[in-house]
């Protein structure tokens, strides 16, 4: 049965167009149920976009969540895959608190995950296919991308605790390149160090821009993560992409479970990240794999804030008819319209606020037209 794209939402687009695409590329649907133990997110709490979290006891006693994440599900129940790559999609709802509403909300998640032997050609594919992702949505779209590999080499290179580590990565997260030389000053850090990391938290701009600036702000260190970050967007530039890559250090990821590349993906007229992914190797080990995973979500319930141009009608054609209208008169007249693609309501009264381009009523010789704003 063909859907009419004219009914179909922006959110509901876009979740068709991208399991076409992921399909496209070998990637196969994972269901998962909707809820896992609270034990699993407990564990990996600083991993989850927001820590409130739906909870219910089952039958057995045991204490169950409400998913409020996928990965961590589809990491659970995949097998450890080393020699070659499972490439699974998902298309499922969460349940999170809004940021907008400050409630929680059933939000529909639709990403991809590629789990096991992750090569430089696994995270390029799983790169273009977000940035192919966000050219669904929209023309208009920015692709930002960081490597975790290099930040976490330069706050190493400061030799401060953990909670100092933790509050630079917020830092740079914020781009307050004013705060990180203040907190490497309360904790002893090298002055040298303290303004090279500062000044890579204020580093975005073009590929072309941007590479020369992390190669003289590293001083020669992080080699091998700028060589994979060099690479991989020199790979997208050969497939169409170089124009909308920026490199973004502010894009970060919590340092426990991310490691690499990390990214997140913008469109115009939404002021916040519609898409968010990244390597996570040390989240695999924690959850005891050995192998390696990148992956991405999108979230497109984000799109309904995407200016929309309303339609000039509710309906094509509305018709009015009363107690003794001949129903078989009305049912042949409502089947003929919908056969020929139009929409019709049939209604004994005007209902109040909408838009019809057309408004008959029945009489005892048929139909005739009252209103025709065509």
């Amino acid at each position: 049965m063909k859907i009419e794209n004219n009914l179909l939402t922006n959110d509901e687009k876009a979740v068709f167009a991208l399991r076409s695409l992921y399909e496209k590329y070998g990637y196969s649907q994972y269901k998962m149920s909707k809820f896992e133990e609270y034990d699993l997110y407990v564990r990996n709490k600083d991993f989850l976009v927001s820590e409130n979290i739906i909870t219910f006891t089952d039958t057995n006693g045991k204490l169950m969540a409400l998913k409020p994440d996928v990965t961590l599900s589809i990491i659970k129940n995949s097998k450890d895959s080393i020699g070659y790559t499972q490439k699974v999609y998902y298309n499922e709802n969460v349940y999170r608190v809004s940021k907008s509403t400050e409630s929680f909300k059933e939000i529909m998640q639709v990403g991809l995950e590629c789990i096991g032997n992750i090569d430089n050609y696994s995270i390029y594919e799983v790169l273009s296919l977000a940035a192919q992702s966000l050219a669904i949505i929209s023309d208009d779209f920015m692709l930002d991308i960081s490597h975790m590999g290099i930040i976490t080499d330069m706050i190493a290179a400061l030799e401060l605790d953990h909670d100092a580590e933790k509050q630079i990565t917020k830092c740079i997260g914020e781009k307050n390149a004013h705060q990180i030389i203040s907190v490497c000053k309360e904790n002893g850090a090298e002055e040298e160090c303290a303004k090279a990391i500062a000044e890579l938290a204020g580093i975005y701009g073009s590929v072309d821009d941007v590479l020369p600036k992390i190669k003289a702000v590293t001083g020669g260190k992080c080699e091998d993560s700028i060589s994979q970050l060099e690479e991989i967007v020199s790979l997208l530039a050969s497939a169409g992409f170089g124009d909308k890559i920026h490199i973004d250090f502010s894009v970060i990821n919590d340092m426990s479970y991310y490691n690499g590349i990390v990214f997140k993906g913008f469109i115009n007229g939404i002021p916040e990240g519609v898409l968010s992914g990244g390597q996570y190797d040390k989240l695999m080990k924690k959850m005891h794999r050995k192998a390696h995973a990148i992956g991405f979500a999108v979230y497109p319930d984000l799109l309904e804030r995407l200016e929309d141009s309303a339609p000039d009608y509710d309906i094509d054609t509305l018709i009015i008819y009363d107690e003794q209208s001949d129903l078989k008169m009305l049912t042949d007249a409502v089947k003929m319209m919908t056969v020929s693609g139009k929409s019709v309501m049939a209604q004994k009264e005007i209902p109040s606020k909408i838009k019809y381009k057309q408004l008959l009523k029945m009489n005892e010789k048929g139909v005739e037209i009252v209103e025709n704003n065509a």
